[in-house]
């Protein structure tokens, strides 16, 4: 029982000194403390001040220009959806004039879509890795489209990965298909065969229920026939 209290009064010793020593640290550490919890404040007050004061009437202000950019885009007037129209500003103005805002960042997604449709694969692909989105079909569409612009430059195992990567991005019945069709597609252009087998398998079990799912038994023949040649 003796042993007993005295490993107890041991322990409440070494914790009493465990205290004493906090104490000392802080006390003899006091102002550098205080400085450095004072800036922690002062960042996080200015972090939340900065999204609330500024960003947010900006982030409006965005939304109100970018609504004629948009309507452009759907008109395929991609001029004047890239650059404005002297009253409203483009996606290329909004990305300058908007940074930080959510409307920025979409704004990369849609120069890319345009400069893609315009031929310009460079700029496009510029545009879209600078894009970023966790949306279960606006992220994937604009890794695809990476894949699209790479694939026009010639670059097939570049834009074969993306098309991989944007079928993996956000599994779903809408995209997923078509971007494993594209990258099956640049597969068997590069001659390999196998790999071609392999995607366009995929799209047999995982989206059978799709129209890819539902087209790709022709798809997997014609790999077949040139694999027993």
């Amino acid at each position: 029982m003796a042993k007993k209290i005295d490993k107890t009064e041991e322990r409440i010793v070494a914790v009493e000194e465990a205290f004493s020593k906090t104490e000392q640290f802080i006390e003899k550490n006091q102002k550098i403390i205080l400085i450095v919890v004072g800036a922690l404040i002062v960042v996080v007050l200015g972090y939340f001040g900065f999204k609330r004061l500024y960003l947010a009437p900006r982030e409006k202000d965005a939304q109100t220009q970018m609504f004629m950019a948009e309507k452009y885009f759907e008109m395929d007037s991609l001029n004047k959806a890239l650059k404005g129209d002297g009253n409203y500003l483009g996606f290329l103005n909004i990305i300058d004039d908007y940074k930080f805002t959510k409307s920025a960042n979409l704004s990369h997604y849609y120069a890319g879509i345009c400069y893609l449709k315009k031929g310009e694969f460079q700029n496009a692909i510029d545009q879209l890795s600078d894009f970023s989105s966790g949306d279960e079909l606006v992220g994937p569409m604009a890794i695809g489209a990476l894949g699209d612009a790479y694939m026009e430059m010639n670059n097939t195992d570049k834009a074969i990965g993306y098309y991989l990567k944007a079928a993996d991005k956000r599994k779903n019945d809408l995209t997923s298909p078509v971007f494993l069709m594209k990258a099956g597609m640049a597969y068997e252009l590069e001659g390999k065969n196998a790999e071609a087998l392999k995607t366009y398998t995929r799209i047999k079990t995982e989206f059978a229920r799709t129209n890819e799912g539902r087209e790709v038994d022709k798809y997997i023949a014609r790999v077949n026939a040139q694999v027993k040649k």
